[in-house]
């Protein structure tokens, strides 16, 4: 039998969207800063020849570069107050994880609950700041270095580099923390969505054009269009999976009452490591083609140039690499966001337990064998959803935006959204019932 949840959910339907005004109003106002997020890629660094730097991006656009500029929303090919992004953020956000791992006194923040993540968060922003000043001196160092690419180079250039590039971060920073308390989905999440959907139609009508002019048979567009639906398809079967692991509480005495034992389920994602493995794994491995494309290729040694020419997009060492390294970080980085040990200290806690499990260490050992081999199957899928495209890609010369990674991310976060909205929806449906229930109580009682 279903829910009163999944009953109010069934029951959704355009005229209880029309009546949500909250809703409405979150809506507008996450469009608003989208909008306003959109602007800001177009306003370029102040003494910056736009002309040359725009011939000399296209040299590096494959590399980490072109990476970055997918998050930033194509920024950093206009080289605009937003090209770092809010990737510093990320950044600080994944390094004081880590960290909550391994220092005893961030660990003990962790659980101190509401309190604890606000110090938390305030040290991600000074870890954002200090990041984001780093990144941003050394865009201006290296764009000094190019030739022609800044009219007037000197200290005067590289603060004025710094000031903006920071700023566009930080005001990134509070713009998502903005939309995540005031409007809909998570804030920072949707400005790297609302930067890769801006070139989706771009990638799509380079790929047609790639059709007309014949560089690409109607038979290669086809199958790249069935296989971004089945992977956009399997991306929502996996985000969406779950293994349920059965907990139970004990009848209970409180006072003169007896209450009854209850079930309940600890879902266990079977990705829980999200869309950061395939980043990381990105990053690390376009970082050696874009460093040795700033570099003369021939001062390198001929070893230097035969791993470059190995790692290249698309090569099979590439492949290699990228998959074993996304399976690597999904089993690291799960690690660090889910403790076994701590849930089953909670449930032991509340008095909850597995049925046919010993509360306490067998139970965290129990845990971690079910994520383990759970975490078997997101890696797995994580690779696919992410070589597979790139393997087309390397065949086909699909543009870059159509990766496994831009899907990834789009399509998680899609789903994060619109179970969002709808959670506002069934509330809206809960307040109405609740309503309309006191309104017969009152005219019961007269």
């Amino acid at each position: 039998m279903a829910s009163a949840a999944e009953q109010l959910a069934s029951n959704l339907n355009f005229s209880t969207f029309a009546k949500a005004e909250d809703l409405k109003k979150r809506l507008w106002f996450t469009l608003g800063a989208l909008l306003v997020y959109r602007l800001g890629t177009y306003i370029p660094l102040p003494g910056l020849n736009a002309d040359a730097f725009a011939r000399a991006f296209q040299g590096q656009s494959g590399g980490i570069l072109g990476l970055f500029n997918m998050f930033s929303g194509g920024a950093v090919e206009r080289m605009a107050i937003f090209a770092l992004g809010i990737m510093p953020y990320i950044s600080a956000s994944i390094i004081v994880q880590l960290m909550t791992s391994v220092v005893p006194a961030l660990e003990q923040l962790k659980k101190e609950g509401e309190q604890g993540r606000k110090i938390i968060n305030q040290y991600t922003r000074y870890g954002t700041v200090l990041l984001g000043t780093l990144q941003a001196y050394g865009i201006a160092v290296g764009l000094e270095g190019g030739e022609g690419l800044v009219v007037d180079p000197g200290w005067f250039f590289r603060i004025s580099t710094v000031i903006s590039l920071l700023g566009g971060t930080m005001f990134l920073m509070w713009l998502g923390e903005q939309i995540t308390s005031r409007g809909i989905g998570n804030g920072i999440s949707l400005i790297i969505f609302a930067g890769i959907v801006a070139h989706l139609p771009t990638a799509m009508a380079g790929t047609l054009e790639l059709g007309r002019t014949g560089a690409l048979s109607f038979g290669v567009i086809a199958a790249v269009v069935v296989m971004a639906v089945g992977v956009i398809a399997l991306i929502v079967f996996v985000e969406r999976a779950q293994r349920r692991l059965l907990i139970q509480y004990p009848k209970r005495q409180v006072g003169n009452r007896m209450f009854q034992g209850d079930t309940s389920h600890l879902p266990l994602k079977l990705n829980t490591a999200g869309v950061i493995p395939a980043i990381f794994a990105s990053s690390l491995l376009l970082l050696p083609a874009t460093l040795a494309g700033f570099s003369n290729t021939t001062e390198l040694p001929g070893w230097a140039t035969t791993i470059i020419a190995a790692l290249g997009h698309g090569q099979p060492l590439y492949m290699a690499l990228y998959a074993a390294m996304i399976a690597f970080f999904a089993f690291f980085y799960t690690a660090i966001v889910f403790n076994p040990k701590d849930t089953a200290d909670n449930l032991k806690k509340h008095g909850g337990f597995i049925p046919g499990i010993r509360p306490g260490e067998r139970t965290a050992e129990y845990i971690d064998y079910v994520l383990t081999r759970i975490t078997v199957l997101g890696a797995i899928y994580l690779v696919f959803v992410c070589i597979l495209p790139e393997i087309l890609i390397a065949q086909t010369g699909v543009p870059f935006y159509l990766g496994g990674t831009s899907l990834l991310i789009v399509v998680s976060v899609t789903l994060d959204t619109v179970a969002q909205i709808q959670g506002h929806l069934i509330a809206q449906q809960y307040e109405g019932l609740i309503k309309k229930s006191k309104l017969r109580g009152g005219k019961r009682g007269r």
